[in-house]
């Protein structure tokens, strides 16, 4: 499991929780979305950026911590 934040330049509604694998959404800033939370694993991380490139959204930052292996 990994545990991810993903900030975005824009502001996203906390209804998109469910189609970002029910990742938390805050505002920390007024035109900034924080998504955090657990995902399965790398290739779930990289489904996640590429719904974000989809919609258009500018990536500000990617924290990834955990391990992808199988304990």
């Amino acid at each position: 499991m990994l545990q991810v934040e993903i900030r975005v330049k824009a502001r996203m509604d906390k209804n998109w929780s469910e189609w970002f694998h029910d990742l938390e959404i805050s505002h920390p800033c007024e035109d900034e979305t924080f998504f955090s939370g657990t995902i399965a694993d790398q290739a779930a991380l990289y489904g996640l950026i590429a719904r974000l490139r989809d919609l258009g959204l500018p990536l500000i930052s990617v924290k990834c911590e955990g391990s992808t292996q199988p304990k």
